[in-house]
């Protein structure tokens, strides 16, 4: 087992910060906000690869968990993750790990890692919208139609924002010998 060195840390941490600062600016469309908590998690994900930033979004949701007003609308607390809109924040953990493994394996493909956030993006709102059917006892359609439909061309911007992003920040980060 190798030892993370204090930057590694101090990186993880700043991005589970970045989530917390992004996360409650929302904007309340229906029952499910929109968010730029996905656009940290896929900048994370290029950024500090899969194990690293699946920590940083665990941090993210423990700290939402003990109270903190972490997620939409300033709220936090494990009543937000229970409710409605909770399957969509369990969501983030497979988002990170799945970004991160298509970022790794597709370093000099621009392709791979947006194939990687579309999908991971998928499951994120596959588990999302099941939680949100059991919890608000709706069928599949209305509730793609609150909680799926309305948010795609705003994630597929974010995923064109994260494409350029992460090249732009990492290249100086592994020239500073921050990651590799």
């Amino acid at each position: 087992m190798t030892k993370m060195k204090t930057y590694e840390l101090v990186i993880m941490a700043l991005f589970a910060a970045l989530m917390c600062i992004f996360g409650p600016l929302s904007l309340p469309i229906g029952p499910v906000p929109i968010s730029l908590t996905t656009l940290v998690i896929y900048i994370a994900s290029g950024i500090l690869g899969t194990k690293k930033a699946t920590v940083s979004c665990i941090i993210y949701l423990l700290l939402g968990i003990v109270g903190l007003p972490v997620f939409s609308g300033f709220s936090g607390g494990l009543a937000k993750l229970a409710g409605p809109t909770g399957g969509y924040l369990i969501g983030y953990i497979p988002l990170a790990a799945i970004c991160g493994v298509f970022f790794y394996i597709g370093k000099n493909k621009w392709y791979v890692p947006v194939l990687g956030m579309i999908i991971g993006t998928t499951i994120t709102y596959t588990l999302g919208t099941i939680w949100f059917m059991l919890q608000m006892d709706m069928g599949l359609m209305e509730s793609l139609t609150l909680c799926v439909i309305p948010f795609l061309i705003g994630d597929g911007i974010k995923v064109i924002v994260a494409t350029v992003l992460v090249p732009a920040i990492r290249k100086p980060m592994i020239k500073a010998g921050l990651i590799q």
